[in-house]
Protein backbone atom coordinates (compact mmCIF):
# COMPACT_ATOMS: atom_id res chain seq x y z
CA UNK A 1 0.00 0.00 0.00
CA UNK A 2 2.83 2.24 1.19
CA UNK A 3 4.47 1.85 -2.73
CA UNK A 4 1.48 2.60 -4.13
CA UNK A 5 0.93 5.64 -2.68
CA UNK A 6 4.50 6.98 -3.32
CA UNK A 7 3.90 5.98 -7.07
CA UNK A 8 0.36 7.90 -7.24
CA UNK A 9 2.24 11.13 -5.50
CA UNK A 10 5.19 10.60 -7.90
CA UNK A 11 2.79 10.41 -11.24
CA UNK A 12 0.51 13.63 -9.45
CA UNK A 13 4.00 15.64 -9.15
CA UNK A 14 5.57 14.58 -12.63
CA UNK A 15 2.20 15.91 -14.47
CA UNK A 16 2.47 18.84 -12.61
CA UNK A 17 5.68 19.28 -13.61
CA UNK A 18 5.68 17.86 -17.29
CA UNK A 19 5.68 21.29 -18.90
CA UNK A 20 8.83 22.13 -17.70
CA UNK A 21 10.86 18.35 -17.97
CA UNK A 22 9.86 18.03 -21.23
CA UNK A 23 11.42 21.58 -22.35
CA UNK A 24 14.33 20.72 -20.51
CA UNK A 25 14.41 17.31 -22.01
CA UNK A 26 14.01 17.35 -25.37
CA UNK A 27 16.58 19.98 -25.82
CA UNK A 28 19.06 17.19 -23.78
CA UNK A 29 17.56 14.16 -25.84
CA UNK A 30 18.13 16.16 -29.16
CA UNK A 31 21.70 17.09 -28.35
CA UNK A 32 22.50 13.38 -26.85
CA UNK A 33 20.43 11.90 -29.88
CA UNK A 34 21.57 13.32 -32.65
CA UNK A 35 25.33 12.91 -32.98
CA UNK A 36 24.29 9.38 -32.43
CA UNK A 37 21.34 9.61 -35.07
CA UNK A 38 24.44 10.70 -37.73
CA UNK A 39 26.74 7.98 -36.84
CA UNK A 40 24.42 5.09 -37.56
CA UNK A 41 22.96 6.89 -40.83
CA UNK A 42 22.16 4.32 -43.80
CA UNK A 43 24.78 5.09 -46.24
CA UNK A 44 21.08 5.91 -48.74
CA UNK A 45 21.03 9.04 -46.23
CA UNK A 46 23.42 11.98 -47.00
CA UNK A 47 21.89 13.80 -43.74
CA UNK A 48 19.58 13.47 -40.76
CA UNK A 49 18.84 15.22 -38.15
CA UNK A 50 16.02 16.90 -36.22
CA UNK A 51 14.14 19.62 -37.42
CA UNK A 52 11.41 19.41 -34.01
CA UNK A 53 11.64 17.84 -30.90
CA UNK A 54 9.35 17.91 -28.24
CA UNK A 55 7.70 15.22 -25.66
CA UNK A 56 4.41 15.96 -25.80
CA UNK A 57 1.70 16.63 -23.09
CA UNK A 58 1.12 13.53 -21.96
CA UNK A 59 3.80 12.30 -19.43
CA UNK A 60 4.91 8.89 -18.37
CA UNK A 61 3.24 7.27 -15.31
CA UNK A 62 5.74 5.01 -13.40
CA UNK A 63 4.43 1.86 -12.42
CA UNK A 64 6.47 0.54 -10.24
CA UNK A 65 9.62 0.94 -7.89
CA UNK A 66 12.18 -0.32 -6.41
CA UNK A 67 15.71 0.75 -4.57
CA UNK A 68 19.13 -1.26 -5.54
CA UNK A 69 21.38 0.37 -3.44
CA UNK A 70 21.55 2.79 -0.32
CA UNK A 71 24.77 3.34 1.24
CA UNK A 72 26.83 6.72 2.43
CA UNK A 73 28.02 6.71 -1.22
CA UNK A 74 24.77 7.74 -2.66
CA UNK A 75 20.97 6.02 -4.01
CA UNK A 76 20.58 3.75 -7.24
CA UNK A 77 16.60 3.42 -7.46
CA UNK A 78 14.96 1.76 -10.72
CA UNK A 79 11.59 2.85 -11.70
CA UNK A 80 8.88 0.97 -13.90
CA UNK A 81 7.29 3.05 -16.53
CA UNK A 82 4.71 3.08 -19.53
CA UNK A 83 4.32 6.38 -21.96
CA UNK A 84 1.86 6.16 -24.86
CA UNK A 85 3.18 9.49 -26.13
CA UNK A 86 2.17 12.16 -27.99
CA UNK A 87 5.07 14.12 -28.88
CA UNK A 88 6.11 16.17 -32.22
CA UNK A 89 9.41 14.55 -33.28
CA UNK A 90 10.28 15.35 -37.07
CA UNK A 91 13.23 14.44 -39.04
CA UNK A 92 15.09 16.06 -41.31
CA UNK A 93 16.17 13.26 -44.03
CA UNK A 94 17.88 13.88 -47.07
CA UNK A 95 18.81 11.08 -49.40
CA UNK A 96 21.31 10.64 -51.90
CA UNK A 97 19.83 12.24 -54.91
CA UNK A 98 19.09 15.85 -52.80
CA UNK A 99 15.48 14.98 -51.72
CA UNK A 100 14.35 16.27 -48.41
CA UNK A 101 11.99 14.06 -46.44
CA UNK A 102 10.16 15.38 -43.52
CA UNK A 103 9.61 12.28 -41.65
CA UNK A 104 7.07 12.34 -38.51
CA UNK A 105 7.72 9.85 -35.19
CA UNK A 106 4.08 9.07 -34.04
CA UNK A 107 2.08 6.44 -31.86
CA UNK A 108 4.69 6.35 -29.50
CA UNK A 109 4.53 3.34 -26.79
CA UNK A 110 6.94 2.15 -24.48
CA UNK A 111 7.68 0.23 -22.00
CA UNK A 112 10.64 0.10 -19.99
CA UNK A 113 12.36 0.66 -16.64
CA UNK A 114 14.82 3.69 -15.66
CA UNK A 115 18.28 3.45 -13.43
CA UNK A 116 18.62 6.83 -11.62
CA UNK A 117 21.66 7.44 -9.47
CA UNK A 118 22.15 9.82 -6.79
CA UNK A 119 25.86 10.18 -6.03
CA UNK A 120 27.84 11.50 -4.12
CA UNK A 121 25.49 12.54 -1.29
CA UNK A 122 26.37 15.84 0.14
CA UNK A 123 25.45 18.17 3.30
CA UNK A 124 23.66 21.05 0.63
CA UNK A 125 20.39 20.79 -0.55
CA UNK A 126 18.79 18.50 -3.07
CA UNK A 127 21.76 16.42 -1.01
CA UNK A 128 23.21 14.89 -3.98
CA UNK A 129 25.63 16.06 -6.43
CA UNK A 130 24.46 14.73 -9.32
CA UNK A 131 21.99 12.30 -10.83
CA UNK A 132 22.43 9.93 -13.65
CA UNK A 133 19.60 8.54 -15.63
CA UNK A 134 19.81 5.65 -18.14
CA UNK A 135 17.49 2.85 -19.58
CA UNK A 136 18.01 -0.21 -17.49
CA UNK A 137 15.46 -2.08 -19.62
CA UNK A 138 13.48 -2.01 -22.76
CA UNK A 139 10.54 -4.34 -22.44
CA UNK A 140 8.31 -2.56 -25.57
CA UNK A 141 9.38 0.26 -27.49
CA UNK A 142 6.24 0.90 -30.89
CA UNK A 143 6.25 3.84 -33.12
CA UNK A 144 5.43 4.73 -36.49
CA UNK A 145 7.00 7.22 -39.10
CA UNK A 146 4.88 8.89 -41.78
CA UNK A 147 6.32 11.36 -44.54
CA UNK A 148 4.83 14.32 -44.25
CA UNK A 149 2.26 14.74 -47.18
CA UNK A 150 3.41 11.73 -48.44
CA UNK A 151 3.36 7.38 -48.42
CA UNK A 152 7.11 6.31 -46.66
CA UNK A 153 5.86 2.71 -48.04
CA UNK A 154 5.94 4.50 -51.95
CA UNK A 155 9.92 4.69 -51.17
CA UNK A 156 11.09 1.28 -50.83
CA UNK A 157 13.56 0.32 -47.91
CA UNK A 158 13.42 3.95 -46.36
CA UNK A 159 11.11 2.88 -43.37
CA UNK A 160 13.22 -0.07 -42.16
CA UNK A 161 16.28 1.53 -42.50
CA UNK A 162 15.19 4.48 -40.21
CA UNK A 163 13.60 2.61 -37.84
CA UNK A 164 17.23 0.25 -37.68
CA UNK A 165 18.50 3.67 -36.95
CA UNK A 166 16.53 5.05 -34.37
CA UNK A 167 16.96 1.67 -32.32
CA UNK A 168 20.74 1.98 -32.53
CA UNK A 169 20.67 4.87 -31.21
CA UNK A 170 18.49 4.55 -28.54
CA UNK A 171 20.38 1.66 -27.47
CA UNK A 172 24.11 3.50 -27.81
CA UNK A 173 22.82 6.64 -26.11
CA UNK A 174 20.36 5.85 -23.36
CA UNK A 175 20.33 1.93 -22.61
CA UNK A 176 22.82 0.70 -19.37
CA UNK A 177 25.28 0.66 -19.29
CA UNK A 178 25.13 4.23 -21.32
CA UNK A 179 24.33 6.58 -18.93
CA UNK A 180 24.11 10.17 -18.74
CA UNK A 181 25.28 12.62 -15.79
CA UNK A 182 23.78 15.77 -14.91
CA UNK A 183 25.64 18.03 -12.44
CA UNK A 184 23.48 19.60 -9.71
CA UNK A 185 26.27 20.63 -7.34
CA UNK A 186 29.65 22.22 -9.10
CA UNK A 187 32.14 19.06 -8.95
CA UNK A 188 33.88 16.53 -10.93
CA UNK A 189 31.80 13.39 -11.34
CA UNK A 190 34.05 11.41 -14.22
CA UNK A 191 34.32 8.58 -11.93
CA UNK A 192 30.07 8.10 -12.20
CA UNK A 193 30.70 8.73 -16.20
CA UNK A 194 30.86 5.24 -18.55
CA UNK A 195 34.43 3.29 -18.39
CA UNK A 196 35.64 -0.24 -19.69
CA UNK A 197 35.83 -2.97 -16.85
CA UNK A 198 37.89 -4.94 -18.77
CA UNK A 199 37.84 -7.46 -21.27
CA UNK A 200 35.64 -10.49 -22.29
CA UNK A 201 37.58 -13.71 -24.28
CA UNK A 202 34.71 -15.89 -25.84
CA UNK A 203 35.52 -18.91 -27.95
CA UNK A 204 32.45 -20.17 -30.04
CA UNK A 205 33.81 -23.80 -30.34
CA UNK A 206 30.63 -25.70 -32.00
CA UNK A 207 26.99 -26.55 -32.25
CA UNK A 208 24.42 -29.74 -32.20
CA UNK A 209 21.58 -31.24 -32.78
CA UNK A 210 20.15 -27.88 -34.79
CA UNK A 211 17.32 -27.73 -36.08
CA UNK A 212 17.14 -27.39 -40.05
CA UNK A 213 15.49 -24.81 -41.86
CA UNK A 214 16.39 -25.88 -45.42
CA UNK A 215 13.60 -28.01 -47.19
CA UNK A 216 16.60 -29.55 -49.41
CA UNK A 217 19.96 -30.48 -47.86
CA UNK A 218 20.65 -29.30 -43.88
CA UNK A 219 21.15 -25.76 -42.65
CA UNK A 220 24.22 -23.60 -43.47
CA UNK A 221 24.78 -22.02 -39.54
CA UNK A 222 26.72 -19.05 -38.42
CA UNK A 223 26.78 -17.34 -35.51
CA UNK A 224 26.88 -13.63 -33.98
CA UNK A 225 27.65 -12.77 -30.78
CA UNK A 226 27.21 -9.37 -28.59
CA UNK A 227 27.23 -7.88 -25.26
CA UNK A 228 25.76 -4.69 -26.79
CA UNK A 229 24.09 -4.89 -29.95
CA UNK A 230 24.99 -2.74 -31.83
CA UNK A 231 26.53 -3.31 -35.49
CA UNK A 232 29.70 -2.26 -34.82
CA UNK A 233 29.84 -4.55 -31.44
CA UNK A 234 28.58 -7.70 -32.98
CA UNK A 235 30.96 -10.61 -34.45
CA UNK A 236 30.02 -13.26 -36.76
CA UNK A 237 31.52 -16.47 -36.96
CA UNK A 238 31.79 -18.10 -40.86
CA UNK A 239 29.32 -20.39 -42.15
CA UNK A 240 29.47 -23.87 -42.30
CA UNK A 241 27.70 -25.24 -44.92
CA UNK A 242 25.38 -27.78 -44.16
CA UNK A 243 25.86 -29.21 -40.93
CA UNK A 244 24.01 -29.55 -38.08
CA UNK A 245 26.72 -30.09 -35.90
CA UNK A 246 29.22 -27.11 -36.98
CA UNK A 247 32.49 -26.60 -35.75
CA UNK A 248 33.73 -23.39 -35.75
CA UNK A 249 36.90 -23.22 -32.95
CA UNK A 250 36.18 -19.22 -33.29
CA UNK A 251 37.76 -16.68 -30.68
CA UNK A 252 36.15 -13.10 -30.14
CA UNK A 253 37.06 -10.38 -27.79
CA UNK A 254 34.69 -8.05 -26.48
CA UNK A 255 34.95 -4.65 -24.13
CA UNK A 256 33.00 -5.02 -20.87
CA UNK A 257 31.46 -2.26 -19.46
CA UNK A 258 29.69 -2.96 -16.16
CA UNK A 259 30.06 -7.05 -15.08
CA UNK A 260 27.44 -7.47 -12.84
CA UNK A 261 24.59 -6.39 -15.19
CA UNK A 262 25.44 -7.18 -18.33
CA UNK A 263 25.58 -10.50 -20.41
CA UNK A 264 27.27 -12.18 -24.17
CA UNK A 265 24.64 -13.34 -26.67
CA UNK A 266 24.80 -15.99 -29.03
CA UNK A 267 22.63 -16.08 -31.53
CA UNK A 268 22.55 -19.08 -34.30
CA UNK A 269 21.56 -18.25 -37.91
CA UNK A 270 20.66 -20.46 -41.12
CA UNK A 271 22.77 -18.62 -43.83
CA UNK A 272 20.46 -17.94 -47.13
CA UNK A 273 22.66 -16.19 -48.76
CA UNK A 274 20.81 -13.46 -50.51
CA UNK A 275 18.16 -13.84 -48.44
CA UNK A 276 17.34 -12.51 -45.00
CA UNK A 277 18.93 -15.58 -42.85
CA UNK A 278 16.54 -17.78 -40.51
CA UNK A 279 17.15 -17.53 -36.53
CA UNK A 280 17.65 -21.43 -35.30
CA UNK A 281 18.18 -20.03 -32.01
CA UNK A 282 20.01 -17.65 -29.46
CA UNK A 283 21.23 -18.54 -25.82
CA UNK A 284 22.77 -15.80 -23.09
CA UNK A 285 25.22 -15.72 -20.62
CA UNK A 286 25.31 -13.52 -17.42
CA UNK A 287 28.79 -11.51 -17.02
CA UNK A 288 28.04 -12.00 -13.00
CA UNK A 289 28.25 -16.01 -13.63
CA UNK A 290 32.10 -15.96 -14.26
CA UNK A 291 34.81 -15.67 -11.85
CA UNK A 292 37.79 -13.44 -13.24
CA UNK A 293 40.40 -15.24 -14.90
CA UNK A 294 39.38 -18.90 -15.08
CA UNK A 295 37.68 -20.67 -18.16
CA UNK A 296 33.69 -21.16 -17.89
CA UNK A 297 32.99 -24.11 -20.63
CA UNK A 298 29.43 -24.01 -21.10
CA UNK A 299 26.85 -25.98 -23.35
CA UNK A 300 23.80 -23.95 -23.71
CA UNK A 301 20.38 -25.02 -24.61
CA UNK A 302 18.94 -22.40 -27.48
CA UNK A 303 15.82 -21.10 -27.71
CA UNK A 304 13.81 -18.71 -30.10
CA UNK A 305 13.48 -15.67 -27.61
CA UNK A 306 15.48 -14.67 -24.42
CA UNK A 307 12.43 -13.44 -23.51
CA UNK A 308 10.34 -16.10 -23.20
CA UNK A 309 11.48 -18.81 -20.80
CA UNK A 310 8.68 -21.48 -22.17
CA UNK A 311 10.32 -22.99 -25.20
CA UNK A 312 10.02 -26.23 -25.09
CA UNK A 313 10.94 -27.00 -29.16
CA UNK A 314 14.19 -28.50 -29.21
CA UNK A 315 16.76 -26.05 -31.28
CA UNK A 316 20.01 -27.84 -30.42
CA UNK A 317 22.91 -26.32 -28.19
CA UNK A 318 26.17 -23.75 -28.45
CA UNK A 319 29.44 -24.69 -26.69
CA UNK A 320 31.18 -21.78 -25.57
CA UNK A 321 34.36 -21.14 -23.37
CA UNK A 322 34.01 -17.91 -21.79
CA UNK A 323 37.26 -15.73 -19.82
CA UNK A 324 36.61 -12.64 -18.25
CA UNK A 325 39.55 -10.03 -17.44
CA UNK A 326 39.14 -7.16 -15.23
CA UNK A 327 41.72 -4.77 -15.78
CA UNK A 328 42.23 -4.51 -12.05
CA UNK A 329 42.99 -7.96 -11.76
CA UNK A 330 45.83 -8.11 -9.39
CA UNK A 331 49.33 -9.23 -10.52
CA UNK A 332 49.23 -11.95 -7.89
CA UNK A 333 46.62 -13.73 -9.63
CA UNK A 334 48.24 -16.86 -11.43
CA UNK A 335 49.93 -16.27 -14.80
CA UNK A 336 47.30 -18.20 -17.07
CA UNK A 337 51.00 -18.49 -19.31
CA UNK A 338 53.58 -18.80 -16.89
CA UNK A 339 56.47 -20.06 -18.30
CA UNK A 340 59.41 -22.26 -16.16
CA UNK A 341 62.18 -21.22 -18.37
CA UNK A 342 64.12 -18.00 -19.25
CA UNK A 343 63.00 -14.56 -21.09
CA UNK A 344 60.80 -16.38 -24.44
CA UNK A 345 59.81 -14.60 -27.23
CA UNK A 346 56.28 -14.51 -25.17
CA UNK A 347 57.35 -13.02 -22.53
CA UNK A 348 58.92 -10.31 -24.53
CA UNK A 349 55.51 -9.65 -26.01
CA UNK A 350 54.34 -9.18 -22.87
CA UNK A 351 56.51 -6.81 -21.39
CA UNK A 352 54.71 -3.33 -20.71
CA UNK A 353 55.87 -0.69 -21.76
CA UNK A 354 59.80 -1.96 -22.69
CA UNK A 355 60.68 -1.51 -18.89
CA UNK A 356 61.61 -5.27 -19.12
CA UNK A 357 58.68 -5.78 -16.53
CA UNK A 358 56.95 -9.16 -17.76
CA UNK A 359 52.72 -8.68 -17.55
CA UNK A 360 51.80 -11.39 -15.65
CA UNK A 361 47.93 -10.85 -17.15
CA UNK A 362 46.97 -12.37 -20.67
CA UNK A 363 44.03 -10.62 -20.47
CA UNK A 364 46.09 -7.42 -20.59
CA UNK A 365 47.40 -7.86 -23.80
CA UNK A 366 46.35 -5.95 -26.90
CA UNK A 367 44.23 -7.92 -29.25
CA UNK A 368 46.73 -7.41 -31.86
CA UNK A 369 49.77 -8.83 -29.80
CA UNK A 370 47.89 -12.06 -28.87
CA UNK A 371 46.99 -12.83 -32.63
CA UNK A 372 50.45 -12.45 -33.60
CA UNK A 373 51.11 -14.88 -30.37
CA UNK A 374 51.57 -19.08 -30.94
CA UNK A 375 51.54 -21.22 -28.14
CA UNK A 376 53.05 -24.44 -29.29
CA UNK A 377 54.19 -27.16 -26.47
CA UNK A 378 53.46 -30.59 -25.71
CA UNK A 379 50.23 -31.95 -24.59
CA UNK A 380 49.85 -34.64 -22.86
CA UNK A 381 46.78 -36.90 -23.13
CA UNK A 382 45.58 -39.65 -20.50
CA UNK A 383 42.30 -41.38 -21.40
CA UNK A 384 41.88 -43.05 -18.01
CA UNK A 385 38.48 -44.25 -18.29
CA UNK A 386 34.77 -44.62 -19.57
CA UNK A 387 31.57 -45.00 -17.66
CA UNK A 388 28.16 -45.88 -18.73
CA UNK A 389 29.14 -46.24 -22.31
CA UNK A 390 26.45 -47.24 -24.67
CA UNK A 391 26.02 -51.14 -25.21
CA UNK A 392 26.66 -51.84 -28.64
CA UNK A 393 26.55 -56.00 -28.91
CA UNK A 394 23.79 -57.89 -28.22
CA UNK A 395 24.89 -59.45 -24.65
CA UNK A 396 24.86 -55.78 -23.56
CA UNK A 397 28.21 -55.10 -23.87
CA UNK A 398 30.58 -53.33 -25.36
CA UNK A 399 34.54 -53.81 -26.50
CA UNK A 400 35.49 -49.97 -26.43
CA UNK A 401 38.52 -48.46 -27.56
CA UNK A 402 39.45 -44.82 -28.26
CA UNK A 403 41.06 -42.53 -31.05
CA UNK A 404 42.82 -39.92 -29.73
CA UNK A 405 43.77 -37.00 -32.57
CA UNK A 406 44.54 -33.27 -32.83
CA UNK A 407 41.79 -31.78 -35.49
CA UNK A 408 45.22 -30.06 -36.78
CA UNK A 409 47.45 -32.45 -37.73
CA UNK A 410 47.16 -36.21 -38.74
CA UNK A 411 48.52 -37.50 -35.65
CA UNK A 412 46.62 -40.53 -33.93
CA UNK A 413 46.46 -42.76 -30.95
CA UNK A 414 44.66 -45.82 -30.50
CA UNK A 415 44.26 -47.13 -26.47
CA UNK A 416 43.41 -50.68 -26.32
CA UNK A 417 40.36 -52.37 -26.28
CA UNK A 418 38.27 -53.24 -23.41
CA UNK A 419 36.39 -56.22 -24.02
CA UNK A 420 32.87 -56.67 -22.58
CA UNK A 421 32.80 -53.58 -20.54
CA UNK A 422 30.71 -50.35 -20.08
CA UNK A 423 33.02 -49.00 -17.61
CA UNK A 424 36.28 -49.61 -19.17
CA UNK A 425 39.96 -48.39 -17.52
CA UNK A 426 42.66 -47.91 -20.14
CA UNK A 427 44.88 -45.17 -18.33
CA UNK A 428 46.56 -45.13 -21.25
CA UNK A 429 48.87 -41.95 -21.74
CA UNK A 430 49.95 -40.10 -25.15
CA UNK A 431 52.25 -37.01 -26.14
CA UNK A 432 51.23 -34.48 -29.11
CA UNK A 433 52.94 -31.98 -30.15
CA UNK A 434 50.93 -29.17 -30.75
CA UNK A 435 51.86 -26.16 -33.07
CA UNK A 436 49.21 -23.74 -32.29
CA UNK A 437 47.64 -24.71 -29.13
CA UNK A 438 44.89 -21.48 -29.37
CA UNK A 439 43.50 -23.04 -32.45
CA UNK A 440 44.20 -26.35 -32.02
CA UNK A 441 41.55 -29.09 -30.83
CA UNK A 442 41.52 -32.29 -29.28
CA UNK A 443 38.94 -34.89 -30.85
CA UNK A 444 38.72 -38.38 -28.86
CA UNK A 445 36.45 -40.75 -31.02
CA UNK A 446 34.91 -43.93 -29.22
CA UNK A 447 34.28 -47.26 -31.33
CA UNK A 448 33.00 -50.42 -30.08
CA UNK A 449 35.67 -53.38 -31.83
CA UNK A 450 34.29 -56.20 -33.93
CA UNK A 451 36.04 -58.83 -35.56
CA UNK A 452 35.94 -57.32 -39.05
CA UNK A 453 33.99 -54.08 -38.48
CA UNK A 454 33.88 -51.33 -35.77
CA UNK A 455 30.69 -49.60 -34.44
CA UNK A 456 30.82 -45.49 -33.42
CA UNK A 457 29.71 -45.17 -29.96
CA UNK A 458 30.39 -41.07 -29.28
CA UNK A 459 33.05 -38.44 -28.88
CA UNK A 460 34.56 -35.81 -26.95
CA UNK A 461 34.91 -32.50 -29.00
CA UNK A 462 37.83 -30.28 -26.52
CA UNK A 463 39.21 -27.10 -27.62
CA UNK A 464 42.69 -26.55 -25.46
CA UNK A 465 42.04 -23.24 -23.97
CA UNK A 466 41.74 -24.86 -19.92
CA UNK A 467 44.95 -26.70 -19.86
CA UNK A 468 46.89 -23.99 -21.70
CA UNK A 469 45.25 -22.07 -18.55
CA UNK A 470 45.61 -24.24 -16.13
CA UNK A 471 48.28 -26.52 -17.20
CA UNK A 472 47.02 -29.71 -15.40
CA UNK A 473 43.96 -31.00 -15.10
CA UNK A 474 41.72 -33.86 -14.26
CA UNK A 475 38.15 -33.70 -16.09
CA UNK A 476 35.03 -35.98 -17.30
CA UNK A 477 33.77 -35.50 -20.58
CA UNK A 478 30.41 -36.51 -21.58
CA UNK A 479 30.07 -38.16 -25.12
CA UNK A 480 28.23 -36.56 -27.71
CA UNK A 481 26.05 -38.31 -29.91
CA UNK A 482 25.42 -40.67 -27.75
CA UNK A 483 22.36 -41.08 -24.91
CA UNK A 484 24.93 -42.39 -22.29
CA UNK A 485 28.53 -41.91 -21.41
CA UNK A 486 31.47 -39.83 -20.01
CA UNK A 487 35.34 -40.18 -20.56
CA UNK A 488 37.69 -39.33 -17.66
CA UNK A 489 41.01 -37.68 -18.93
CA UNK A 490 44.01 -36.12 -17.84
CA UNK A 491 45.67 -33.41 -19.58
CA UNK A 492 49.15 -32.04 -18.86
CA UNK A 493 50.59 -28.91 -21.04
CA UNK A 494 54.42 -28.68 -21.37
CA UNK A 495 54.57 -25.16 -22.91
CA UNK A 496 56.91 -24.05 -25.57
CA UNK A 497 56.24 -20.39 -26.93
CA UNK A 498 57.48 -18.43 -30.61
CA UNK A 499 56.16 -15.48 -32.04
CA UNK A 500 54.80 -15.57 -35.64
CA UNK A 501 56.64 -12.84 -36.81
CA UNK A 502 60.23 -13.37 -35.91
CA UNK A 503 59.92 -17.29 -35.98
CA UNK A 504 62.10 -17.77 -32.63
CA UNK A 505 61.72 -20.31 -30.88
CA UNK A 506 61.93 -20.34 -27.03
Amino acid sequence: MRAIMQLKWLNEELNKIWPFVNEAASELIKASVEPVLEQYRPVVFAALKFSKLTLGTVAPQFTGISIIESNEEGIVMELEMNWDANPSIILDVKTRLGVGLPIQVKDIGFTGVFRLIFKPLVEQLPCFGAVCFSLRQKKKLDFKLKVIGGDISAIPGISAALEETIKNAIEDSITWPVRKVIPIVPGDYSDLELKPVGTLEVKLVQARDLTNKDLIGKSDPFATLYIRPLPDQTKRSKTINNDLNPIWNEHFEFIVEDADTQSVTVKIYDDDGIQESDLIGCAQVSLRDLQPGKVKDVWLKLVKDLEIQRDRKDRGQVHLELVYYPYNMKDETPNPFKQHFSMTSLERTMTSNGNGSANKDYGRLSSRKRKEIILRGVLQVTVISGEDLPAMDMNGKSDPYVVVSLKKTKTKHKTRVVNESLNPVWNQTFDFVVEDGLHDMLMLEVYDHDTFSRDYMGRCILTLTKVLIEEDYTDSFPLQGAKTGKLKLHLKWSPQSIKRDSGEAA
